[in-house]
């Protein structure tokens, strides 16, 4: 598809995950800020009913669905409207289309172990990686940052938690080990999810679109069950020891009802600096998008006057024993993070669709991580994929062992 001067001179933009709510905001960022990004590639699982109306608006040059089947239905809708995008179908296109001519970023927001390959390409190709797939890092950061540091490529957080520590160090030595920073601690702020004041014995009970309706963020289903088990806080952990090169043991779990304050970093000089703003993914997106520059996210600025007060307590992991797991798995390195996200996934889609109550998602990812496994390596995507699919195939087992009706 060709394109005209001011196109051109536009950063071009690879949205993959472009049908989730991450790639919503992306695009309505976009949208806010035309003369400096065009959409250059939409990428997404299947949903094409979602996808088709983004390609009318935006026609980028290549649209993608890794199912065979929904792409062959966008390829009949984008040719019966005469619209010269090309159509694609399968992972192997979406890891193709982020090396291609005209793709200077790529958003990374396909959800869990399946936005890996895609994830790890973009960084191969030397891109700047705008990384909202938190599993990519949980299971191969040394695959994915030592691919970075070969080609190139820029990895910015989008991660509200991530980003905001990022915000917080010293803008000239981004990308270098905090421990050269004079940093003490990085803190991860976590809002408790929906469950955070829920009597413990109520838990067995907890439905789906109950564990879905968090009291601050607007997410999808599988982070939302994340947030509400503090799984999420427990895989952003160990991102953030990929991202910023710190041990576990230097980064404490802040729990914030409020979600005002998104990170926060202490400085060995007593100093402790933190990024606060309204609980709008668009921000970090939008800084990510242009950093080290500022642009318009569509988001106000908190009013500070308004606050009526912020609290924060340590958490608690006998309520949550997700986050508890996640951190032991961050000790215990090698394969652990790989193995612990593939359980959790297992586990999670067991409890959305009604097979296996809240409180046993925990137990699943226990049992599979107390398992012993000879399958994978850290040294391969290949070995990564391997040790994923073996925990995958123990949880499944377990789910079928403490499988148990769930209202919905």
């Amino acid at each position: 598809m060709a394109r005209t001067q001011s196109e051109s001179a536009c950063a071009g933009v690879a949205v993959l995950g472009s049908t989730g709510s991450i790639g919503a905001s992306t695009l309505d960022v976009i949208a806010r800020n035309r003369d400096r990004y065009r959409v250059a590639v939409l990428a997404a699982r299947s949903r094409v009913d979602v996808m088709w109306p983004q390609v009318q608006a935006w026609q980028p040059e290549r649209a993608v669905l890794e199912d065979p089947a929904a792409a062959e239905e966008l390829a009949r809708r984008v040719s019966r409207a005469g619209l010269a995008t090309e159509v694609l179908g399968g992972e192997r296109a979406i890891c193709e289309v982020v090396g291609a001519e005209g793709v200077d970023i790529v958003m990374a927001a396909i959800v869990g172990a399946a936005g890996l390959r895609s994830t790890l390409a973009a960084a191969e190709a030397g891109r700047r990686v705008l990384l909202a797939n938190k599993e990519a890092l949980v299971m191969a950061g040394g695959l994915v940052r030592a691919a970075a540091t070969r080609s190139g490529a820029t990895l910015l957080p989008i991660d509200s938690e991530h980003n905001a520590i990022f915000q917080c160090l010293p803008h000239f030595q981004q990308g270098v080990d905090v421990g050269t920073l004079g940093i003490e601690r990085l803190l991860l702020t976590a809002s408790g999810g929906p469950f955070l004041r829920r009597a413990p014995a109520s838990l067995a009970d907890v439905t789906p679109a109950e564990a879905c309706d968090h009291p601050n963020w607007s997410m999808g289903q599988k982070i939302s069950v994340d947030s509400a088990t503090m799984m999420n806080k427990g895989l952003e952990v160990i991102e953030a020891c990929w991202l910023f090169g710190v041990d576990v043991d230097r980064i404490d779990v802040v729990v914030h009802p409020q979600s005002v304050i998104h990170s926060l970093v202490r400085y060995v000089d007593g100093s402790t600096l933190a990024e606060l703003g309204h609980a709008d993914m668009r921000t970090p997106i939008a800084h990510a998008l242009a950093w080290p520059e500022r642009i318009d996210a569509g988001v106000q600025g908190l009013d500070l006057f308004s606050l009526r007060g912020l609290e924060f307590e340590r958490p608690d992991l006998e309520r949550f024993p997700a986050l508890a797991l996640a951190l032991e798995a961050a000790r215990s390195g090698g394969l652990a993070g790989a193995r612990l996200n593939a359980a959790n996934e297992v586990a999670v889609e067991a409890f959305l669709v009604g097979r296996l109550r809240f409180t046993a998602i925990a137990p699943v990812v226990e049992a599979v991580l107390a398992t012993e496994s000879t399958d994978g390596d850290t040294a391969s995507l290949e070995g990564i994929l391997a040790a994923d699919a073996a925990a995958r195939a123990l949880a499944a087992e377990q789910v079928g062992r403490l499988a148990a009706p769930v209202a919905p």
